[in-house]
């Protein structure tokens, strides 16, 4: 069994109910790109995090986004070291393999702006000087859904630096039981939850990425993702369509997804799996379709319906 799938196993046992949310978030991982994981309190998004933390030898970071923290909570700052009178760099939470933004929602958008140069450039600036993060960076953000109180809408800049988009939800019924029964055991008697043994090591993630120029993807299917892309700018209950970096971010999921199933090659299937998370924080539909009970998951999954599939 490759070390790929070994990973995938033992998510799966850990995180239950929530397989296809594990596969895409290791296909944003596979992809080099950034996942924000939206739900109510209590799905599961930080323990899915956590857990992929747990499974691969990487450093990993949380920051408990809130009210009033500020940009230097998250890059670092400059400070004065009393003892030696000389001022030292004091590097923030950022500076890891693998990021989790709690709640990032619940923050200024001033603070949230803090991650963009992070997440685009894999850098950071403090004090006038660029430090470059560690290879991989992975940020993994969740937010509660935008109605509930105290959230702040993150800007449409920033929302276009995550790869996907996922929507947890509630766990099936079977699943719900699962999850008692394998939980119950652990805090009874260990008063905890057990973390997962590291199966997977970064320098892996690195060759698979290198990888990711070999697996081919037809001029035919460029060909689609470029008119489902388009189409989105075109239709009129679309106020912000998909941008030239929202194609790119769709060939390398799909190319990712194929990857992550063994293969070298992309179908039409995985740009259809990948099309919805990868593209639902990325549009903007207008007030009236809003109103009318349309989501952007409906019109994607629309013009996915309306775009001839390449044979």
């Amino acid at each position: 069994m490759s070390r790929l799938q070994q990973l995938l196993q033992q998510m799966d046992r850990i995180v239950i109910g929530q397989q296809h949310h594990i596969r895409l978030l290791l296909t944003a991982f596979l992809a080099g790109g950034h996942v924000l994981l939206e739900g109510v309190p209590g799905l599961g998004k930080t323990k899915l995090v956590r857990t992929l933390a747990d499974s691969v030898d990487g450093t990993f970071s949380r920051v408990q986004f809130t009210p009033d923290m500020m940009p230097s909570d998250i890059t670092g700052s400059v400070v004065l070291n009393m003892k030696t009178g000389e001022f030292e760099t004091i590097r923030g939470p950022v500076f890891t393999h693998i990021l989790l933004a709690d709640e990032i929602n619940r923050t200024p958008p001033k603070t949230q702006s803090a991650l963009l140069e992070a997440m685009e450039e894999r850098q950071v600036t403090i004090q006038g000087k660029t430090y470059r993060l560690p290879d991989p960076f992975f940020v993994v953000a969740t937010q509660n859904p935008v109605e509930y109180e105290g959230t702040y809408p993150l800007p449409e800049a920033q929302l276009d630096r995550f790869l996907f988009k996922l929507s947890i939800t509630y766990p099936p019924q079977d699943a719900e039981l699962a999850m008692l029964k394998a939980h119950a055991p652990y805090f009874a008697a260990a008063g905890g939850e057990e973390g997962a043994p590291a199966v997977f090591p970064l320098e892996r993630l690195k060759e698979l990425r290198v990888s990711l120029v070999d697996v081919v993807v037809q001029d035919s299917l460029l060909d689609y993702i470029t008119a489902l892309v388009r189409r989105t700018r075109e239709d009129k209950r679309v106020l912000l369509g998909a941008s030239p970096r929202a194609g790119i971010a769709l060939m390398m999921a799909a190319k990712a997804w194929a990857l992550l199933d063994g293969r070298s090659f992309v179908t039409p299937d995985d740009i259809k799996t990948v099309a919805v998370p990868a593209l639902r924080h990325r549009l903007l539909l207008t007030p009236q379709v809003e109103l009318e009970g349309e989501t952007s998951d409906h019109f994607i999954r629309e013009t996915l319906g309306e775009i001839p599939v390449p044979r």
